[in-house]
């Protein structure tokens, strides 16, 4: 990647749909609402008529401060518009809403926090910004940027509802890879490519994707988020990772297995 266009590039990828969930945070869309628990749809059960948990309940269980070790765990901000303000094709919304850090599909309850990887100051920390080159200026900002942030929600359906909700999500992930378009907090978002990844390996059912947003004009470095949707019985989990910093820099990272691990352990 050509360093003179990484900080440009910096900017707008923190304005672009990947950056949108994790910068302007999503609230408890459906704190006032209840939810359920339902039956593992691969045993080819009949439709569970157990009710949605409360959100009171959701709140629970979501991910807390303390329960996952190098993360800080806090309330997320309300995206503007909320979910009704997500417009886009039908079959891929629900990867945007997974991207937007709102429940997959329409959900009695539902609830998010936000993880923030710790992060360590690097050496450039303690020099001086008049001392640095430009390069290095640059670098340190990057390095400044490099870390995970996941958001993570829980919501919760009655009957099959969760197992409707998951499946939206593995359809559009084989149904929009060459790409979507759509709105989300009053921004235009656009994807050139959704590719499927490797399942969380947890719960029920899970599937993974990678979207990518629009290459880079001067040096043609690819956004990239990531994304793991996980159903537990009538609780579907969902995690939206972001790294500005990775982005930039050109380099790989995938959803927190320690984040996934610690919010699948209160889900059991």
């Amino acid at each position: 990647m050509k360093r003179s266009s990484g900080i440009r590039l910096c900017v707008t990828v923190a304005v672009s749909a990947l950056s949108l969930a994790l910068i302007t945070g999503c609230s408890d869309g459906g704190s006032d609402k209840a939810e359920s628990n339902s039956q593992n749809a691969a045993q080819g059960s009949e439709k569970n008529t157990d009710k949605a948990r409360t959100a009171a309940e959701l709140k629970k269980l979501i991910l807390a401060q303390g329960d996952v070790d190098g993360y800080k765990v806090a309330a997320a901000d309300a995206l503007p518009g909320g979910r009704s303000g997500i417009k886009g094709d039908e079959k891929c919304k629900p990867l945007l809403y997974v991207l937007s850090g709102v429940a997959p599909a329409d959900a009695p309850a539902e609830t998010n926090r936000m993880a923030t990887a710790d992060k360590k100051p690097s050496a450039a920390a303690s020099t001086d910004v008049e001392d640095m080159s430009a390069d290095e200026v640059e670098q340190a900002l990057t390095d400044s940027m490099s870390v995970d942030l996941t958001m993570v929600g829980l919501s919760s359906y009655d009957g099959d509802g969760a197992e409707k909700a998951f499946k939206a999500v593995s359809d559009a992930v084989a149904g929009c890879s060459g790409g979507f378009t759509g709105t989300a907090g009053g921004e235009p978002q656009k994807f050139t490519k959704v590719s499927a990844e490797k399942g969380a390996g947890t719960g029920d059912e899970s599937v993974a994707y990678a979207a990518y947003g629009e290459p880079d004009a001067e040096d043609g470095t690819t956004p990239v988020s990531h994304a793991v949707v996980v159903r537990h019985g009538n609780v579907v989990a969902t995690y939206y990772t972001m790294n500005v910093g990775a982005m930039v820099a050109d380099k790989a990272y995938t959803v927190p297995a320690a984040v996934i691990t610690a919010q699948s352990a209160k889900l059991k």
